[in-house]
């Protein structure tokens, strides 16, 4: 028995209301969340009341915020149906991706269908967001190249990693490639101690991260000393041919013209290539051209290249985050 959506009594204040009714009430705990914390956020988010009566749920607002709201809480339902858990960014993505599908009872429950954007790697599943990172993950899938670019926490590099990892673990790959140039970020640190892995780590330290949330630890090291997985600053690629790899290019925005031709050209037989970036962190030089911005240029029309784009919509940190580059976006705007 599915979700029903009550008609309540004729009354003064039926212009404001909405009624769902649940049929599992373990399931709509959990729906509600401990203290009622993933009611409270949709009700912070889209300013709504939701107020929990037995096994409904009962929304209070404007109509178009209360069919949102229903189609969030529907979506969030059969995702718990299908046995698969809720935390706040799950929210937060369903929140975001509602606006469009609300009146579209069959486009809500695509939004959740389990596995249809899932990627499975051995610690947990992964799934985009939004609709950005829904195309950016199938062109991963589908295209030899693919560039994402956009702004901090928009996804782009951790799902390029989970994606690589779930195509090593199925055998479509025999090892990931994962680079950086080693550009500081606007400070001078001085020479580093230790060898050369040593000095190059904390560069490569967000690679490390992503790796970590996919892959238990001893597989994890396993696959690196057997050079399975490689984690590498830009510019040790050179002369390799890269082949039955899946090859990861973050932070491309401080590769040099020249650095990225380098990389683009290592592409070898059976391997997958994404380069990540975000155009407004340029690190380099003054006067030096960025490569990312000149490949976006010259490989525009080329076909087998996929171009995917992100903005703070698409962030999926904490929701300041978004709103912080907004207002960065807002000010630069108004400088010009």
């Amino acid at each position: 028995m599915g979700i029903s959506a009550l008609t309540p009594p004729k009354r003064a204040d039926e212009a404001i209301e909405s009624h769902l009714e649940f049929p599992d009430n373990r399931l709509l705990i959990d729906l509600c969340g401990e203290y009622d914390r993933n009611l409270a956020q949709i009700e912070h988010q889209l300013g709504i009341q939701i107020v929990r009566r037995g096994n409904r749920l009962v929304i209070l607002g404007e109509k178009t915020l209360r069919d949102q709201a229903m189609a969030v809480l529907k979506g969030m339902y059969a995702r718990l149906e299908s046995g698969r858990g809720l935390v706040s960014g799950d929210i937060e993505g369903a929140l975001r991706m509602s606006g469009n599908v609300f009146g579209d009872t069959a486009l809500q429950m695509e939004m959740f269908q389990p596995g249809q954007h899932e990627i499975r790697t051995r610690k947990k599943p992964v799934e985009p967001r939004t609709d950005a990172q829904k195309a950016y993950v199938a062109n991963l899938f589908d295209n030899e190249l693919v560039f994402g670019i956009g702004p901090a926490g928009t996804g782009k590099t951790y799902l390029a990693v989970a994606v690589g990892v779930t195509m090593l673990l199925s055998g479509a790959v025999e090892k990931i490639i994962l680079s950086r140039p080693a550009v500081e970020a606007g400070e001078r640190l001085g020479f580093l101690p230790g060898d050369m892995k040593e000095k190059v780590d904390p560069y490569m330290q967000p690679l490390y991260d992503a790796l970590n949330d996919f892959l238990p630890q001893k597989q994890l090291a396993k696959l690196m000393e057997d050079k399975r997985i490689e984690i590498a600053p830009l510019a040790f690629m050179r002369g390799r041919t890269l082949a039955n790899a899946f090859v990861v290019l973050d932070e491309a925005q401080n590769a040099t013209t020249m650095q990225m031709k380098m990389f683009l050209t290592r592409l070898g037989e059976g391997s997958r290539m994404v380069i990540t970036g975000d155009r407004t962190q340029i690190d380099l030089p003054r006067g030096t051209a960025s490569g990312l911005q000149d490949a976006e240029r010259i490989l525009k029309d080329v076909r087998g290249v996929s171009f995917n784009y992100f903005n703070s919509k698409d962030v999926v940190r904490h929701p300041l985050v978004a709103r912080i580059i907004e207002a960065y976006d807002a000010a630069d705007g108004t400088a010009g």
